[in-house]
């Protein structure tokens, strides 16, 4: 017994040391030798999910609800719920709010795989409006304006067998920076704005997810990868960027497979992930949730290296009354000199 478990560990740390050694190889490379390109459209990338978010978002090889569809489709190939519904909001820094919903439904028992939708706006407040004008001031007050965003998304998964699914998710983006002013402006007598010849800031784009989740038949040992926010160049005015493209790769691993507790009242369960984001460094996370009689959750994350956040935490509750599943998440990660970002999530499924 003992060999077997120290077999067990073995083989788990070699992956988690594969991926990690990955990770330092391309983070010990000179500075100057990395090219990190600018993306825009950057809130396709801030984690939504609260459980997710908990693990430092080191997800990519879990079984996930309908929640998947934000981080890797494939991960809801398995589900065995005909229904799966999150909804989600996140109180982001500068006074930013998420809210996000996704939906997953398996027609016919899931013999033709698991469909879903998502969902994500974003709302960056109101901001002044200010042109320039000669006065003692040097500007005219034209109002406010108020940038939006929003991501649906159209996604499917199916188990190609008992350890392998594949998963892609299609996306229709959209971003919207408000009104501006840009020619003819009028005032009254006292000085005071009019009105002005307008125009919309906003671009649209397609992009694309893609993942796959593997099963290695050793415990419940997984290894998953995705690619998220594939598009072509999108052109504002007379600058062209790039989506906020991401790679992930991750090992996941429930450790009461090989201790002596009873699967039904502890789960202790790591997750390794590798980022490899077009606009910043190669990153690391860990994340680990014990989890009591599949009621009670609770989490902590770690990811390097990262501007203004390095921890994460946060716990959940989960309850099946009669066939019907509810879930309530919460996560917490504390944003150095900016807010704390609180993120609330609630799932239901049958």
């Amino acid at each position: 017994m003992k060999t077997k478990i120290k077999n067990y560990v073995k083989n788990l740390i070699l992956i988690i040391l594969m991926i990690f050694i990955q990770n330092n190889i391309i983070l010990s490379q000179d500075d100057d030798n990395q090219k990190l390109a600018q993306t825009g459209m950057k809130f396709l990338n801030v984690s939504l999910d609260a459980r997710a978010s908990a693990f430092g978002d080191a997800v990519t090889s879990l079984e996930l609800n309908s929640s998947a569809l934000f981080y890797n489709p494939a991960s809801m190939g398995w589900s065995n719920k005909s229904f799966d519904a999150t909804l989600g909001t996140t109180q982001f820094i500068a006074d930013i709010k998420y809210y996000n919903a996704a939906i997953s439904f398996a027609p016919y028992d899931g013999d033709y795989g698991i469909f879903g939708l998502s969902f994500v706006s974003v709302d960056y407040g109101d901001f002044l409006g200010t042109v320039r004008a000669d006065n003692d001031q040097g500007f005219l007050d034209v109002g406010t304006f108020s940038p939006t965003a929003l991501a649906f998304g159209v996604g499917y998964a199916k188990s190609l067998s008992e350890k392998f699914s594949i998963g892609a998710n299609i996306k229709y983006v959209r971003q919207s920076l408000g009104t501006s002013i840009v020619d003819d402006v009028v005032t009254d007598p006292s000085g005071a704005y009019v009105s002005a010849k307008t125009e919309d800031n906003k671009i649209d784009v397609l992009a694309f997810d893609f993942g796959i989740l593997y099963k290695t038949g050793f415990k419940s040992l997984n290894i998953g990868m995705s690619v998220r926010n594939f598009a072509r160049e999108v052109e504002y005015k007379e600058e062209g960027f790039q989506l906020p493209l991401i790679f992930q790769i991750g090992a996941s691993f429930n450790f009461a497979d090989i201790l002596d507790v009873d699967r039904s009242e502890h789960s202790l369960l790591l997750t390794v992930d590798a980022n490899h984001p077009r606009d910043y460094p190669e990153q690391l996370l860990i994340g680990l949730e014990y989890t009591f009689m599949d009621l009670i959750s609770l989490r902590g994350g770690y990811s390097t290296p990262n501007d203004e956040r390095d921890i994460s935490a946060g716990l959940g509750i989960k309850k099946d009354i009669g066939g019907l599943v509810l879930g309530v998440d919460y996560s917490y990660t504390p944003f150095g000199v900016f807010n704390n970002v609180h993120r609330i999530s609630i799932n239901f499924a049958y």
